[in-house]
């Protein structure tokens, strides 16, 4: 029983990725082994501020409600950066390293890369931050241009503002302009964290039927009214799993192998050799293949724990989602 990977635990059965301070002190390992002199300040500040902002401590904040995208999602790619960016520095040479505050601002770019989900105060409108799924790259790129002068980093708040698209699907990459061409390869760093940490989360395909499917219906994404006609993109949860095996087929072809230039392989000189982020991908995939052949959905049986601001929050995420869907009906 203890070889078996726990569900919030990250890809070597480790590290807790629900807890900030466990994953902290992984990426503080891993930071100083690579960059002896490194300053953990505005790192520590950053673990304590996303634990207060993500819990619902932080004035002006309602604390993390999405149930896809949840604190331990976030956990889970920050540790999955600070190992990209520690087995890049280790890899390469001259003018291509990093430097110890550019891996500084990357991952505390991991850190935020979806607090634009986050609802504020002045956000009345919303009554979950699903709603935000299609412009929360840009809300996050807000909140970090005006954190990082706070922390004493202001001379990254530009750069983060730029580099936190490669997260998402807002902005064409090749509409993310910076100066350094270092910044690009952060920013590929950190869109490969934060594809791979997900797609090689032990219950993935649990949390895409029951967790992220909501999100989609909330956020605009499952099902969209355009000149008069509604577009159905995902049915169901099952639905969006049938789909996924495509999904995960283009974004390995076109944003990790094509447009990210392979970045996940430089975690391979920490395992020697091996890449357990891709290893369990591929174990996910081939066991949905599975499941879609024989169409036997019991197989889906993990029930993840969910590390949002409120315990109850699946329950009312369901309750919106029925909502949406009686208002999609009483339209037609």
């Amino acid at each position: 029983m203890a070889n078996i990977r726990r569900s919030d635990y990250d890809i070597t059965n480790t590290v807790r990725v629900s807890s900030p301070q466990s994953v902290l002190r992984a990426v503080e390992q891993l930071l100083v082994s690579t960059w002896p002199h490194m300053m953990l300040a505005p790192v520590e500040r950053a673990f304590a501020d996303f634990d207060a902002l993500f819990a619902g401590r932080m004035p002006g904040f309602s604390g993390v409600d999405t149930v896809y995208h949840d604190r331990q999602h976030t956990l889970d790619v920050t540790l999955a950066m600070a190992r990209l960016l520690a087995g890049y520095e280790r890899q390469v040479e001259g003018e291509r390293q990093l430097t110890s505050e550019r891996a500084t601002a990357g991952v505390i770019l991991a850190l935020f890369h979806d607090v634009g989900y986050l609802r504020r105060s002045s956000d009345r409108a919303q009554a979950n931050g699903a709603e935000f799924t299609l412009n929360h790259v840009s809300r996050g790129a807000e909140f970090l241009s005006h954190y990082l002068p706070q922390i004493g980093l202001p001379q990254w708040a530009d750069v983060a503002a730029q580099v936190i698209h490669f997260t998402g699907y807002e902005r064409p990459f090749d509409q993310i302009v910076t100066d350094d061409a270092r910044d690009i390869a952060l920013g590929h760093l950190l869109g490969t964290a934060d594809m791979i940490a997900q797609l090689a989360d032990r219950c993935y395909l649990e949390k895409c039927r029951d967790r992220l499917y909501p999100e989609f219906v909330l956020g605009g994404v499952a099902m969209s009214t355009a000149d008069g006609a509604r577009e159905v993109r995902y049915a169901s949860g099952l639905d969006l799993l049938r789909q996924t095996p495509a999904f995960v087929a283009n974004t390995r072809a076109t944003r990790l192998d094509d447009r990210f230039g392979g970045a996940y392989r430089y975690l391979e000189i920490l395992f020697d050799g091996r890449n357990p982020y891709i290893e369990a991908i591929d174990r996910n995939m081939n066991y949905l293949e599975q499941i879609l052949r024989s169409e036997s959905w019991r197989m889906l049986r993990r029930n993840p724990p969910l590390h949002a601001a409120d315990p109850n929050t699946l329950g009312r995420v369901r309750s919106l989602m029925l909502g949406y869907f009686k208002k999609a009906w009483l339209q037609d």
